[in-house]
Order: structure tokens, then C-alpha cells, then sequence
């Protein structure tokens, strides 16, 4: 699907612009002439990269688009028509981008382009689990509805974010300092050390590698940055290649502590993310197309393929979910009784809600557990560090003293 920008004169004689989706140019003539529009200019637009370092707009964060779910949801529910509920939106949202999005969406369906066509031509800032939330409600009718499960579904998903962030960012701050700390440590204050030592004295081993460490620190230091650099930006590209995205999602779960957290995270975004589609009017096996990818784990999204696949063959949801190892019985047992039952979506929320509570439980048993063992391990470096830069003068101190 393509989709083409134009220019139409309408009925009244008004000069229209906006977007169309077509296979090709004459199905969009086609398209534009069955509106009644009376075509001026018509091209085909071509998907352009934008480098970075020239983009300087900021994507939205998932709080804005809760807030303008909710406020749209708001305004429909009051009677307000569609497009002009989305034009007056765009003229009061903070976000460049969004504003700009909300702008051109506004014209494509005063255009006569459908809702969902729309939003779809935006997929950095609206989701496929948005879009297809937008197509429910437009189809069923219940718009309205389908954007506050919208708004709900993101504010529930902030916070889980807010919490895994919580768990990792403290963790992180700490090593940061400590090695900011040790740097220093070893940069100023081991010279003054090396000051009090006699020339005579016997440097311990240990003593001697801090000594030649604040030495190369101090005159080598254009190559400390160098390596540093080089080291952290390979980490990063490595990190960011396919390679280094595969290592990371086969092992990330068997990770030691965060690896539990990092699944129960998973689970609890894909199972809000099925209950929200198939609450919203979506078949299973769209829901479960759509939620599979927004779930953040590769892992899962290919169970949910098989799944999918499953379904298709006439299998049931948790016997396909269970084959692939990743879902604790819990979730399988659920998912059994909800299909059994037709309450699914309302099981799977009750799923969700449980692992979103686990997430938060492990981070605070997390804060609880990382704060003491930094400050140990804080104490056993600074002490080491002291204790590495006294013996020498104890040393020397003693042999005077035998003398």
C-alpha cells in the first residue's frame, strides 16, 4: 500500500490537501474522483531518512499519548465529531512531533482517508497495539471506549517501565560513583602518598600496582579516554548490531536476579496487551499478532507466531503457549480456563495485575537488597585503597623502628 499526497478543489470550490492510500497512482485518481474532488496535484510519497543529528524533535513519551487518548476519548463521548476533536488536540499538545502528526491526521481524514489509515502512516509514534485499538473502535462503533482502554493500557505501562527503570538505574548510579571514586582516588590522592614514602622503603605489591596505576592514570591519560571510549562505543554498536541483539534476548532471562524481573516484566505487558485487544473487539488471532511484538522480548513474540499458527490449526491457546517453556503454569492454567470459560480477557487482566504487582515487589526487595551490599562493597574498596597506600609507611615506620 502506498500512500500519495494532494491538492483537490472540493464541491464548494475549496482548496483541500491531504493524504491517500492506493496501490497505485490511477486507484488513488480513482479514489480522489469518487470523493468529488477535482484533482490539482497529486505525488506519491517517498519514505525519507532523516539523520539525527538534523531531527531535533522529541518523540512522545507514553504520558502523552495516554493524555491524548483520554482527552479524545473524552470529547467523543461528549459529542464532539471526530476531526474536529483531533484538530483542536493538535493545537494544544507540548510535543512537536505529536502536533505535527495530529495536524496532518486531521487533514487526511477531512481528506476522506479512514481513521486507521491515518494513524498507521505515523508507526514511530502510534504502536500497532494503537493502530489497532483505532480500527477496533472504528469499526465497532465504540471509539470512544477503545481510547480510554487505550490511556489505560499506556498509564499501566508507564508505570511498569518507571519500575524495571528503578530497579536498574540504582545499581547503575552506584558503579558509576564507585568508579568515579576510585579514579580520583587514585589520580590525587596516591601521589600525596607517594610523597611520605622514603626513597629507601620497601614498596608491597599491592602498593606498587596502585603506584603504577595513578602513574600511567596521570601520564597517559589522552590513552585511558582513547581506550574508554573505543571500548564503550564498541559495547554500544555491538550491543546494537543483530548479533548483539540475539546474545542479548537468548541469555537476558537467565540472567541472575534481573533475569525474573525481566521476564515477569514480559509477561505482564503481553498479557495487559491481549486483554486490552480482545476487550476492544479483536479477534484472537489479530490480538495475539499485534501483542506478540509489543510484548519487548523476540523470544516470546515467536511463541506467539507458533501460537498463532496453533490456532489456525485448530489447537488451543495454552497448549501452544506451554510447548514454548517461556509462560510459568500460572499463565497456562489461566489462559486454559479462560478459553474454556469465554472469560480470557478478563483472566488475562487478573494475570497481568499479578505479574504487575511481582515487578514491583522484586524491584523494592531489589532497592532493599543492592543498598547495603554497595555500601559494602564501597567500604571494602575504600578500605583496601587506604590500607594499600598506608603500608608502606607502617613498613618503613617498623624497620626504623627494629633499627
Amino acid at each position: 500500500m502506498n500512500y500519495y499526497s494532494y491538492e483537490c478543489l472540493d464541491n464548494r470550490g475549496q482548496l483541500i490537501s491531504g493524504q491517500v492510500s492506493a496501490d497505485n497512482c490511477s486507484q488513488a485518481i480513482d479514489k480522489l474522483k469518487n470523493m468529488g474532488l477535482s484533482i490539482i496535484e497529486l505525488q506519491e510519497n517517498k519514505p525519507k531518512k532523516k539523520s539525527s543529528f538534523i531531527n531535533n524533535e522529541k518523540k512522545p513519551t507514553i504520558s502523552d499519548l495516554a493524555l491524548f487518548s483520554r482527552q479524545l476519548s473524552a470529547m467523543l463521548a461528549a459529542g464532539i465529531p471526530v476531526t474536529r476533536a483531533i484538530y483542536t488536540l493538535s493545537q494544544q499538545v507540548d510535543n512537536a512531533m505529536l502536533r505535527n502528526a495530529l495536524s496532518n491526521i486531521h487533514s487526511n481524514v477531512e481528506g476522506g482517508m479512514n481513521l486507521t489509515e491515518a494513524f498507521s502512516l505515523y508507526p514511530n509514534i502510534f504502536s500497532d497495539l494503537y493502530v489497532s485499538m483505532i480500527n477496533a473502535g472504528e469499526t465497532g462503533g465504540m471509539l470512544e471506549n477503545s481510547l480510554l482502554r487505550l490511556s489505560e493500557q499506556l498509564q499501566k505501562e508507564k508505570v511498569l517501565r518507571d519500575e524495571v527503570k528503578s530497579a536498574i538505574s540504582y545499581p547503575r548510579t552506584i558503579g558509576i560513583f564507585a568508579i568515579v571514586m576510585f579514579v580520583a582516588m587514585v589520580v590525587f590522592l596516591v601521589p600525596v602518598f607517594q610523597k611520605l614514602i622514603p626513597d629507601t622503603a620497601v614498596i608491597p605489591k599491592i602498593s606498587q600496582v596502585i603506584f603504577n596505576l595513578s602513574e600511567s592514570l596521570r601520564s597517559y591519560y589522552y590513552i585511558w579516554i582513547a581506550a574508554t571510549v573505543a571500548v564503550v562505543s564498541g559495547l554500544m554498536l555491538f550491543a546494537k548490531s543483530r548479533t548483539g541483539h540475539d546474545l542479548w534476548e537468548k541469555y537476558k532471562f537467565r540472567m541472575p536476579v534481573f533475569g525474573d524481573l525481566l521476564l515477569k516484566t514480559v509477561i505482564a505487558r503481553f498479557t495487559r496487551t491481549l486483554s486490552t485487544l480482545l476487550q476492544g473487539g479483536i479477534t484472537v488471532v489479530k490480538a495475539l499478532e499485534s501483542a506478540g511484538p509489543t510484548s519487548g522480548s523476540d523470544l516470546i513474540s515467536e511463541s506467539v507466531k507458533r501460537t498463532v499458527q496453533g490456532i489456525e490449526e485448530g489447537k488451543s491457546i495454552a497448549s501452544t503457549l506451554e510447548q514454548s517453556g517461556l509462560f510459568p503454569p500460572m499463565v497456562i492454567q489461566m489462559v486454559a480456563v479462560g478459553e474454556e470459560s469465554g472469560t480470557l480477557p478478563e483472566l488475562l487482566e487478573k494475570v497481568a495485575e499479578f505479574y504487575e504487582q511481582e515487578v514491583q515487589t522484586t524491584t523494592r526487595g531489589l532497592q532493599a537488597l543492592i543498598q547495603p551490599i554497595a555500601i559494602i562493597v564501597i567500604g571494602f574498596a575504600v578500605a583496601g585503597m587506604l590500607i594499600s597506600l598506608y603500608l608502606p609507611i607502617f613498613t618503613t615506620v617498623t624497620s626504623l623502628g627494629g633499627m
